[in-house]
């Protein structure tokens, strides 16, 4: 079997699967979430550890196997934010994380000294979830941690180095920060853009998303159940991952996450640089380089998490059975209300969240439908700026937890007007990890091979209703209220 490690900002997941690809176990954890401040997103790094520890020992136990039979270990987390540690290892301060916002001033001011010709270095701009705004926003608020730290790190890195005891990162995650859009390694160049050259002592060794970089050591087996010496991998970003669990692997192939970001990307054999999306590192081809476009916000299904605390104890499920219709799903009626899902940030100008239209007759039916309407037209924003720069081939692959619902899925192929693909994946990203893993250590020649053996089309979701003049409502009212 293949352990493979999916680590979000507010859940951690830990998945057993045989070699064919199917999970035979997966156990959660959760981590808390601390606003110490407006805008800011952090959580506590050994709590991270220690909740992952426990989902790969739950994992095996319900899987009832000997911890010999995992062949290796693979990981992914979220991207972004700041994971800092010390020359022992240890954190500097609690992570932060990508929903962050504390550094939206810094990111500005960098994105108008260095915007174009960060574009044209790193394929894309700074944001303030990015590293360049936080390390920015760290050395005039926090010189004291920052002096202390030793090595930048991202989630599935920190996870990794309290598995194997080694500090290290992949192509995938470094391409956020500063490395070079063309020759995928570290650039002084990029550091030098962000007046951050002095910082190039935090940028960690960088290996292969499927190399091994080591073995479970004593301590991280008596934490997890894993055998002393079990191979480990570097991982990925969690985005490369699921793209990689749910088949989206080839060139012009979309995947999208309906997740909490709103992740929209297309595989490109050559970097394309545009404002509206990010060009990073994804997997080799035959040692070939390639890249992941991605059109992403902080503005997806969190909004129905958001949604279902204020106005319900209701569980997503609950929600769109409330917002469904016998006979049209989650089609909104013309006079719904148009929400705007910009909670946490937004891809185009834009004050915040709203819910414009709200009428007496209006129910919290009504409210979750104009929730659920919004999350999948941001989506389109970001689709249709890739489409305008690539050809979009195929089906539209999603995963994420908003593909566990067929209404909501169907929702987004209408609102796309693109066929939508889920795959037998429930746990895209801890399986993308864990064909990583195989790869590794040779259960699968390649990646090619480990997508034949592993991912399934279960369902597909053709465009049924136009939802133009919902769109063009939806996007009159953002520009208005912004």
């Amino acid at each position: 079997m293949l352990l493979g490690i999916d680590a979000g900002q507010t859940v951690i997941k830990a998945a057993l699967f045989d070699l064919s690809g199917r999970e035979v176990a997966v156990a959660r954890g959760t981590t808390a979430v601390s606003s110490p401040h407006p805008g800011w997103q952090e959580r506590d790094m050994d709590a991270a550890w220690e909740a992952t520890a426990d989902a790969v020992r739950r994992a095996l136990h319900a899987a009832d196997v000997d911890p010999t039979a995992v062949l290796a270990v693979g990981l992914c987390g979220h991207n972004d934010g700041a994971h800092l540690v010390d020359a022992d290892g240890r954190p500097v301060r609690p992570a932060i994380l990508a929903t962050d916002s504390r550094a939206t001033s810094e990111a500005e001011a960098l994105r108008k000294a260095a915007g174009d010709r960060a574009l044209t270095l790193t394929g894309q701009v700074p944001w303030p979830w990015n590293p360049a705004g936080l390390l920015t926003w760290l050395r005039a608020n926090e010189p004291a941690a920052l002096g202390a730290a030793d090595a930048l790190l991202y989630c599935k890195d920190w996870l990794r180095l309290n598995l194997v005891g080694e500090v290290g990162t992949d192509p995938t995650d470094a391409s956020a920060f500063a490395t070079d859009l063309w020759t995928q390694e570290w650039s002084t160049a990029v550091l030098e853009l962000y007046g951050l050259d002095d910082l190039a002592r935090l940028l960690p060794p960088m290996r292969g998303s499927a190399a091994v970089v080591g073995g479970v050591t004593a301590e991280a087996s008596a934490r997890t159940g894993l055998r002393v010496g079990t191979p480990v991998v570097t991982g990925a970003h969690d985005v490369d991952a699921n793209a990689l669990g749910i088949g989206a692997t080839g060139t012009g192939a979309v995947s999208l996450v309906l997740g909490t970001f709103s992740i929209n990307q297309v595989v490109g054999n050559a970097p394309v640089a545009d404002p509206r999306w990010q060009a990073r590192t994804f997997f080799p081809d035959g040692g070939a380089a390639r890249w992941l476009h991605m059109s992403t916000s902080p503005s997806g299904a969190s909004n129905l998490e958001w949604a279902v605390r204020q106005f319900g104890s209701h569980s997503y499920e609950e929600a769109i059975a409330a917002a469904s219709d016998r006979d049209r799903g989650l089609v909104p009626r013309a006079d719904d209300p148009i929400y705007l899902p910009f909670l946490y940030g937004a891809p185009v100008p834009s004050t915040g969240a709203g819910l414009v239209g709200l009428r007496g007759w209006h129910g919290i039916g009504d409210v979750y439908r104009a929730v659920l309407e919004g999350v999948v037209f941001n989506h389109r924003w970001h689709v249709s700026a890739l489409g305008s720069s690539f050809p979009l081939v195929g089906a539209a692959r999603l995963c994420g937890g908003g593909a566990r619902s067929e209404a909501w899925s169907q929702l987004l192929a209408d609102a796309l007007g693109l066929p939508v693909e889920v795959t037998d994946a429930s746990e895209a990203g801890a399986r993308g990890a864990a064909m990583l893993a195989g790869v590794g250590v040779g259960a699968y020649a390649d990646l090619g091979e480990a997508v034949e053996a592993c991912v399934r089309v279960v369902r597909r979701h053709e465009p049924e209703r136009n939802l133009d003049e919902r769109y063009a409502r939806y996007l009159a009212v953002a520009e208005a209220l912004a």
